[in-house]
């Protein structure tokens, strides 16, 4: 009878996927390295010029960039504390192999990659190789992570370090050694360095711990590590809050849609029988560094709004982990190989047009080098230039040949030397009395935005509206270029070398 009894539960136990090893064969260990590696690497190098084109925030990373390490910090005691630490990252790289667009984003693309490896290993660790390998392959295929594999920001080092930071957390979590823990801690310090949300991951790896029940002095080298890194970053983020305004352009949650569409599908296949019972469970640890970090921004923004697709980018680990340990589950139970089959291939085929629109410039909010094309072609020698904010400057500013023959009517103090990332303006009636000392005016405006209500802005509205009046418009990915004329200057018809309204109308967003 005792036999009987057993016996299912062997057959149970074969039909389970193959344990986590410890000594997992160095052929398996390194594919699963490789081939993550080279997939992610070969999608971020296609297409990574965009056209050669750039938009605002790389733009923003592209000039604070080319500046002096003391000015980099010195700006950041006005703006942008929380990327303080990359600009200082990619001055160096700069420094090292020049300033241009491949190099502002070929760290991204590395960072990427390495992610990429990480997630497999996780994977094997936890699920075994063919899960691993399927996990490693699933990541850089994902949209958010295509997309953010060619940015010159931050977030595809971090997703990196949060990535490799949870491999430590689960490789500490058996062994206990101090060092291992040390490696662990220093890693989400990096991480949160380089953009503070990423203090989230810290939470969804305390919930994985307490819902694996680890063993108290587990939970307790842990919560002592975590206390390290909440320390660490404890002045960036008292430092950073009085720069609030950073994302007072959030108006409610940013591509919410891509989070809670993975968030469902990761739940879903968290269901299934996933990796083996051990210290960590595959399951126990993706759902919450999926889920979390998304969740508690979406509450704070009950408060303020933050949820911002890409501040939770290293979510992504999670649903990879998920899904490659789902379809190797599926592999095991030999479930309908051939409909698997064909619903991976319908799946990359639906992958395709994302991935194609993705490496275009009208993939992304703005496209600084069409503004600052367009400024040049409208703009004529001796025409004033207006930015409609002040703050708006930057779109043109990385390429100085755009503005080069044209006077920035609102401008006292350039960005580099007040160490600014849009400058210094004039007091009201000075702007007001430039303008009027102008009979064309260019004015850069992004699209469906409204000017704050501040005095410069509104001498600059006020001016427009009495002396000038519209000339033409042309509409660019993120902005609106308008050419105005003085109310008494002759027609414009008269000037020869004067464009028509109907020449100016360009393409709109």
């Amino acid at each position: 009878m005792s036999v009987a009894e057993r016996g299912p539960a062997v057959a149970r136990t074969d039909s389970l996927p193959v344990p986590a090893r410890r000594q997992s064969p160095s052929p398996a260990k390194a594919v699963v390295v490789i081939a993550p590696w080279s997939l992610t690497i070969a999608l971020g190098l296609w297409g990574i010029r965009r056209k050669n084109t750039m938009w605002g925030d790389e733009s923003v990373t592209y000039q604070l960039a080319h500046r002096d390490l003391s000015q980099i910090w010195l700006t950041a005691q006005h703006v942008d504390l929380v990327h303080a630490l990359y600009y200082a990252v990619m001055h160096e790289i700069f420094g090292l192999f020049g300033g241009g667009l491949l190099t502002l984003r070929l760290p991204s693309v590395l960072a990427m990659s390495v992610a990429a490896s990480g997630v497999g290993l996780l994977a094997l660790r936890l699920a075994g190789p063919r899960a691993g390998l399927l996990a490693g392959l699933v990541f850089p295929l994902l949209p958010q992570v295509q997309k953010y594999a060619q940015e010159g920001r931050s977030y595809a080092m971090v997703c990196a370090l949060v990535t490799w930071a949870t491999y430590a957390l689960v490789v500490s979590v058996p062994h206990r050694a101090r060092w291992r823990w040390a490696v662990y801690g220093s890693t989400m310090l990096l991480a949160c360095l380089l953009h503070e949300f990423a203090v989230l991951a810290l939470v969804a790896h305390g919930v994985t711990l307490v819902v694996s029940r680890v063993p108290r002095p587990v939970l307790r080298a842990w919560s002592v590590t975590a206390a390290g890194v909440v320390a660490g970053l404890l002045p960036l983020a008292i430092c950073s809050a009085g720069q609030s305004g950073q994302v007072s352009w959030i108006g409610g949650p940013v591509r919410l849609r891509y989070f809670l569409v993975v968030a469902v599908v990761g739940a879903a296949c968290a269901r299934a029988p996933l990796g083996v019972r051990g210290p960590v469970r595959l399951s126990v640890l993706a759902v919450p560094i999926l889920v979390l970090p998304g969740l508690l921004l979406l509450i704070a923004s009950l408060v303020k709004p933050l949820f911002v697709d890409r501040y939770v980018l290293y979510g992504n680990i999670g649903i990879a982990l998920l899904l490659g340990a789902w379809m190797d589950y599926c592999h095991r139970r030999q479930q309908s190989s051939r409909n698997a089959w064909i619903a991976a291939v319908a799946v990359l085929a639906a992958l395709v047009p994302p991935s194609l629109s993705l490496r275009t410039p009208q993939s992304r909010s703005n496209d600084v080098t069409a503004i600052g094309a367009t400024v040049r072609k409208e703009g004529r020698p001796g025409d004033g230039l207006l930015y409609l904010s002040g703050q708006h400057r930057i779109l043109t500013a990385a390429n100085p040949e755009d503005t080069r023959f044209l006077t920035d009517l609102a401008l006292a103090q350039d960005p580099v030397s007040s160490n600014t990332l849009a400058g210094v303006e004039l007091p009201a009636q000075d702007i007001a009395a430039r303008m009027l000392e102008f009979v064309r005016i260019v004015a850069v405006r992004t699209a469906g935005a409204h000017s704050p209500t501040n005095p410069q802005e509104e001498a600059k509205t006020n001016t427009l509206r009495r002396h000038f009046h519209e000339y033409g418009t042309t509409h660019v990915n993120g902005a609106r270029v308008t050419v105005y004329l003085r109310d008494h200057d002759p027609s414009p018809k008269a000037d020869p070398e004067s464009s028509s309204p109907g020449e100016s109308g360009g393409v709109m967003r």
